[in-house]
């Protein structure tokens, strides 16, 4: 459509241009055909001359200029005229006309180019002004059947080819390097990411891709290294499962009593991490609250706190988000501090700059600096706490899974005079 409309638009300014010129040549015929009558009044003999002298310096006068004349006195009747004239006014050529002082009147034919020599030819003045060439670009039009317009047409097809051809490639190679980077992804390089370069739609579908795989590849890497801790923490409460079953067949009323207590303890340890990696699983998995809604902080911290005989203390606090995950972070919390930090369990529900806090401290041995993030991984255990206190080592990172999910943060700070403190923020708006 470009090239169409452009190539009219060229037709359209071709044309004016030679109907410009056109009419400039026929000005400046028409001013040389003054002159002419103005040269030929001042030359010719007066109008009181004889009548064969007029006729004689009329035609002789065509003969110098090449141009038909023809004389007529002021009452009309034809005085003299050059063979050229008669000529072409026999063909039904049209002369122009100029009125002289003395009442007769100058006849002027326009030269005829194309007629080498004699009256009337190309080689006359009036002759080399009609047949000088026009702009050099007028030929191009000049061509027969339309070839000019298909030439003009050709040669903007080819500025507009090279001029596309370098952003047309450019666009073409980052996609073909987006293709490589995807196919990559998908045969198992979970790590490939590709080039965000540039501002345009291509830039913006890399950084999605990215986006996608990052978060494709955390949830992979994630999953993985829960199967693994899974299947490793799980070898422990079975393999005691089993000798205390080879146990029971040889064991008195009294051991098997034990064994029978030492088997279900191990079943609820079972029971507890199967609970715990199955909702980890599905936190990472979940893209949206199966049933979000208006969450009273307070109300679910006193209920949990009744549970462990924990102090609580602060006001009411509404945030939205899943009762259910909420109560199992603050259950979670609970528990932790009560399996590490004896009976001087305290918890608060309050405001703070970043939305609303719930804090469970402790009184406990308190978690090293150097392991105050790590302990949020999955099924890490303080060094020695695991023979003393049991657990999965899924709890806190359950709990951070469900901040994260509702937009918040968990953390762990030493509390003023020995213990731990683990601060749940939540946003308002949560």
């Amino acid at each position: 459509m470009f090239a169409l409309i452009s190539g009219w638009a060229v037709q359209r300014h071709l044309e004016n241009e030679r109907l410009r010129f056109e009419g400039t040549i026929q000005e400046r015929l028409q001013d040389r055909l003054a002159a002419w009558a103005d040269l030929l009044e001042r030359s010719l003999p007066p109008a009181s001359a004889p009548r064969a002298d007029q006729a004689a310096a009329i035609r002789d006068w065509s003969m110098r200029l090449r141009v038909p004349l023809a004389l007529d006195d002021a009452g009309g009747a034809r005085l003299g005229a050059a063979e050229a004239y008669a000529r072409r006014e026999a063909d039904g050529a049209r002369a122009q006309s100029f009125r002289l002082e003395d009442g007769r009147t100058l006849w002027v034919m326009r030269p005829q180019a194309g007629r080498p020599g004699g009256p009337g030819g190309a080689g006359g003045a009036g002759a080399a002004l009609m047949t000088q060439p026009g702009p050099p670009w007028l030929l191009v039009r000049a061509l027969p059947g339309g070839l000019g317009l298909a030439i003009l047409l050709a040669l903007l097809f080819l500025g507009v080819a090279a001029g596309a051809w370098p952003v047309v490639r450019r666009l073409t190679r980052r996609l073909e390097a987006l293709q490589k980077g995807v196919d990559a992804f998908g045969q198992g390089a979970l790590n490939q990411r590709v080039a965000e370069d540039g501002r345009d739609e291509v830039a913006r579908l890399a950084a999605s891709f990215n986006h996608a795989a990052a978060r494709i590849e955390a949830l992979v890497r994630s999953h993985q290294s829960l199967l693994a801790n899974a299947s490793h923490e799980l070898r422990s409460p079975l393999t005691r499962l089993k000798m205390a079953l080879s146990l029971a067949e040889e064991a008195g009323p009294e051991q098997r009593a034990a064994l029978r207590r030492e088997i279900e303890a191990d079943i609820a340890e079972l029971d507890a991490l199967v609970e715990e990696v199955l909702l980890a699983s599905r936190l990472d998995a979940a893209q949206a609250f199966a049933a979000a809604g208006p969450v009273e902080l307070l109300a679910i911290a006193a209920e949990e706190a009744a549970r462990v005989n924990a102090q609580v203390q602060g006001r009411e606090t509404q945030v939205h988000g899943d009762e259910r995950l909420l109560r199992r972070a603050v259950r979670n919390l609970l528990e932790n501090a009560r399996r590490y930090g004896g009976d001087a369990v305290e918890i608060s529900v309050g405001a703070a700059a970043a939305g609303h806090e719930v804090r469970v401290s402790d009184r406990g041995p308190g978690v090293p600096e150097a392991f105050r993030e790590r302990i949020f991984e999955p099924f890490f255990r303080l060094p020695g706490h695991a023979e003393r206190e049991g657990g999965v080592g899924l709890g806190l990172s359950l709990v951070r899974q469900i901040a994260e999910r509702h937009g918040g943060t968990i953390r762990c700070e030493p509390r003023d005079g020995g213990g731990s403190c683990f601060v749940l923020t939540l946003p308002a708006s949560a």
